[in-house]
């Protein structure tokens, strides 16, 4: 029993123990069960109070919680803590850091308080880029320890547009802030730059009455109300141009093309609208809502009040609180804005009034060439594309472009309608921007004339258009140098896509990016009265009609621009049926009474006063009219003072323009293959002529040992002849040291005895041994020459037989010796035949293709192996032309050249001036 009550006892002894051990677990788990809870209680109104703010949360508990919580007391506790830290770092440099960045990014005007600017005209132009802040008042943070003001600002202008949201006693607020923006915007720039639409859904024209002042200067326009669509469409209507006119080159904002060109060619646009918080209709909507994603990249900005917009693209939001104070997506809800004051009514109309005075005497007043330079010269770059102001529209300037968009001009007017005058105005706007590195001009005037020559050196005035590269004047009887042109221009355009493909690109802007090290200028050429290139049908018209073709259709992407010019393109007969060339040419600048420039339904440019022009980047469509009053470039002090300004900061290393004058001879001392002519092993080259080609090329033969290494100059004009002659026999001097090379020059007319004796003098004066024969010796010297040929006579000394008129000792010559029965005649034959492979060689001048023959006889014809012909037609000579068809007509100190063994058809060369050459000797 004792023993049960022992069992018993220890039992309910573990029992009890088990119980309390039990108690103490349950209750350890319950009190971490509520810390739990309360742990989660905290967080759940910790990140409420994070959500809503600590200020809010502290002003407003019972928002969070309808009774005492301990858990919302310790979470608001810790929010506060926190803020009081972040604050107390905010307070040591936060608002002066805030107000740093606010005066960097809103100078002048964008960022002074009232009333230091009001009624201070704009001064920043169209190459400064826009404020990236403006001011709108004063915050605070009303919360922080000891508060401290920081002035609150805005992007705007390219950066975002702007909605407004107001209380029932608030839109008077709104307006004032309204109008605040717009006069710091307007009193900013320059008057003229800055547009503002207002359109007020339930006011007529009382909505920001001080800005009214503008309107009579067009800076402002006031919309009816009922007429929204209209100032959507117009708007529409200018995102739609820009789109395909300035951003066609691949830049997506006007803002990136202004960075990249230096200036801005549009002006900006700020379009506001109030309305009373109801929705639009859904197409106007939609509308607003498309000019909203598509308007800030063109320049348009919209500011929106109590109007539901919802739209992808960069939008700031300010919320007026009252009269005073608003809170914007900028400083956050922490913060608090102390909008800026109204000024006096009487002083916005005052300051509106100023800037539309500024901007109606800037636009009534005459614009002269020199508003057409800019202050620095040479600061913009060309790589997407060329811009440059041509006249001026109210005031205003009128820019031309030439780019991707529209890679080429052309323009049209009647004689005395100013093409010149116009074309110095855009080649000054050009020159002034772009330095040489990034422009190149090819210049060629067909009609007779100098227009172009004042852009190279001459002797009162040395210096020349540094962008210069090659001067063209007076070519109308030389159709082939504009040939010529087109033919180096196609060659230049084939080189650039060739680089291009090397570096994997297919345009020149993406060329110079991937070669930075390279030098890729654009070019522009420009070529006057162009149809003169045409006005035959011949081979010169169809190959030029090929090549424009080519360089119009590709050289956009190359950087290679065209300009023609023209007084009437209706009669160019070589575009008949090839419309696709002019496709090509998008800017079309028409000139008073201009035809067939612009198209058909456009008659502008019948209806312009004389000094205007019809500027158009649309293929010539009426819409794309830009009408300008073009000032004077060519009176004096315009453009000779500025060729002289760019003269002087060109590269001293800098070559002039290459200058080809149709009305004058090349000389033959100045010609650069001429001068670099030496002594050498190679054969040696006789040149005959210039080559009308781009580099200004000598014609020349090789005068190898080879069979038919003779040349032949045939026709009756003997100043020709005679230069032809010269110019061969000294640059054969030039190549053969004194005393290496022997001349039998033989003087067979009166006429040419000048000649003979100049050339003559000039030899021996070069060191050379020259012997001079007449009618009387003739038959003597071909006979010995003729006799060197054997064998047992012959030397290695190079010897040349200059005839003067061949043809004229024809009777001599064929007289025969009465011993060997053998002419002086068949001794010619002989030397011509054989002769070159002995380093004797034959330059003769026969007065006319028959003779030739004649002097030839049953011999071969290509024992004259080069011609030069002058006043001879192309029938005559094609027995000298391999078999080509020949088709030529005699001009004025013109010849035609053919060297059968590198000549495929014969091209035509200048004789050249042999004065500085012969007198005193070879230069």
């Amino acid at each position: 029993m004792r023993k049960r009550n022992e069992r018993r006892a220890r039992i309910e002894a573990a029992y009890t123990r088990l119980s309390a051990d039990v108690a103490t677990a349950l209750g350890a788990a319950e009190n971490e069960r509520d810390r739990i809870h309360a742990d989660i209680e905290r967080e759940r109104f910790a990140l409420r109070i994070a959500q809503a703010g600590a200020a809010e949360a502290a002003r407003d508990p019972g928002q969070f919680d309808a009774t005492p919580s301990p858990a919302f007391d310790a979470a608001l506790a810790d929010a506060l803590r926190e803020r009081d830290e972040v604050y107390a770092d905010w307070t040591a440099g936060g608002p002066s850091a805030l107000t740093d960045l606010v005066t960097a990014a809103a100078p002048g005007t964008a960022g002074l308080p009232w009333p230091d600017w009001l009624g201070e005209v704009g001064t920043a132009d169209a190459t400064a880029p826009a404020p990236e802040l403006w001011r709108i008042g004063t915050a605070v943070v009303p919360d922080s320890p000891a508060p401290q003001p920081f002035p609150a600002a805005l992007p705007l202008l390219d950066e975002a547009h702007l909605r407004i949201t107001t209380r029932p006693d608030t839109r008077e607020a709104a307006e004032v802030l309204v109008q605040n923006l717009l006069l710091r915007v307007l009193s900013h720039f320059q008057p003229g730059l800055v547009r503002v639409h207002i359109w007020d859904v339930a006011q007529l024209t009382s909505t920001l009455p001080g800005l009214y002042p503008l309107t009579r200067a067009g800076l402002l326009t006031a919309h009816d109300p009922t007429r929204l669509d209209e100032m959507l469409e117009a708007l529409s209507d200018h995102i739609r141009r820009i789109h395909t006119g300035a951003l066609m080159g691949g830049h997506t904002s006007l803002r990136a093309l202004a960075a990249e060109t230096g200036h801005r060619t549009e002006p900006w646009r700020i379009a506001v609208l109030f309305g009373d918080g109801e929705p639009l209709r859904e197409e106007q909507q939609q509308q607003l809502q498309r000019i909203a994603r598509n308007g800030l990249a063109c320049g348009i900005q919209l500011v929106i009040v109590e109007l539901p917009l919802t739209v992808n693209s960069a939008i700031e939001s300010v919320s007026v609180l009252d009269a005073e104070t608003a809170r914007t997506s900028m400083t956050g809800p922490e913060a608090l804005v102390h909008l800026d004051d109204s000024p006096p009514g009487n002083a916005v109309t005052k300051a509106c009034s100023a800037i539309a005075e500024s901007f109606l005497a800037r636009r009534a007043r005459v614009r002269t060439f020199d508003d057409l330079v800019p202050e620095q010269l040479w600061t913009q770059r060309s790589m997407s594309g060329l811009q440059a102001p041509v006249g001026f529209a109210e005031g205003e300037p009128v820019w031309v472009t030439l780019g991707d968009a529209s890679p080429h001009t052309l323009i049209g007017g009647p004689s005395g309608s100013g093409k010149t005058n116009f074309l110095y105005g855009m080649l000054a706007g050009m020159a002034s921007r772009y330095s040489p590195d990034e422009l190149e001009l090819y210049l060629l005037d067909f009609k007779e004339g100098v227009s172009f020559a004042q852009f190279t050196p001459g002797r009162r005035d040395p210096s020349w258009l540094p962008h210069a590269q090659l001067v063209g004047v007076n070519v109308n009887a030389d159709r082939e140098f504009g040939l010529a042109l087109l033919r180096f221009l196609s060659a230049e355009m084939r080189r650039r896509a060739d680089a291009a493909k090397e570096h994997e690109v297919t345009k020149l802007e993406e060329l110079r990016a991937e070669d930075p090290d390279g030098r890729w200028p654009r070019i522009v050429a420009v070529i006057d009265e162009f149809q003169y290139l045409f006005a035959e049908r011949d081979t010169v018209s169809a190959q030029a009609t090929t090549l424009l073709e080519d360089v119009a259709r590709r050289g956009r992407s190359q950087g290679i621009h065209l300009v023609l010019a023209s007084q009437d393109v209706s009669g160019i007969e070589a575009f008949w049926g090839k419309p696709a060339i002019f496709e090509q040419f998008i800017l079309r600048i028409a000139l008073p009474k201009a035809r067939r420039v612009l198209v058909e339904q456009n008659t502008a440019a019948m209806e312009l006063p004389r000094w205007h022009a019809v500027i158009n980047h649309e293929s010539g469509v009426k819409h794309g009219n830009e009408i300008a009053r073009i000032p004077d470039a060519t009176a004096k002090h315009t453009f000779d003072d500025l060729q002289q300004r760019l003269w002087e900061r060109r590269d001293p290393q800098s070559a002039p323009p290459r200058l080809f004058d149709g009305s004058h001879l090349p000389a033959l001392a100045a010609l650069e293959d001429f001068r670099r002519l030496e002594p050498s092993e190679q054969p040696p080259r006789a040149l005959l002529g210039q080559v009308i080609d781009v580099d200004g090329t000598a014609a020349a033969v090789e005068l190898a040992r080879s069979p038919g290494r003779n040349i032949a100059v045939i026709g009756s004009v003997r100043i020709d002849a005679a230069s032809v002659l010269g110019a061969a026999a000294l640059s054969l001097a030039r190549q053969h040291r004194p005393g290496g090379i022997r001349f039998t020059i033989a003087g067979l007319v009166d006429d040419a005895d000048d000649d003979v004796r100049a050339l003559l003098a000039a030899l021996h004066d070069e060191g050379h041994e020259a012997e001079l024969v007449g009618m009387d010796g003739i038959e003597a010297a071909v006979t010995t020459l003729a006799e060197k040929l054997d064998g047992s006579t012959s030397d290695s000394v190079p010897h040349v037989l200059v005839l003067y008129a061949a043809d004229a000792a024809q009777t001599a010559l064929e007289r025969k010796d009465p011993t060997t029965r053998i002419s002086a005649l068949d001794h010619l034959r002989k030397i011509l035949k054989q002769g070159p492979e002995s380093h004797v060689h034959v330059i003769g001048w026969w007065r006319s293709a028959q003779r030739v023959k004649n002097t030839l006889g049953m011999g071969p014809v290509d024992d004259i192996g080069a011609w030069v012909a002058f006043d001879v037609h192309g029938q005559e000579l094609l027995t000298f032309a391999a078999g080509q068809v020949v088709n030529w007509s005699p001009r004025a100190r013109r010849g035609l050249f053919f060297d059968r063994s590198t000549h495929s058809q014969p091209e035509v060369v200048l004789p050249f001036d042999l004065d500085g050459a012969t007198a005193g000797g070879a230069a």
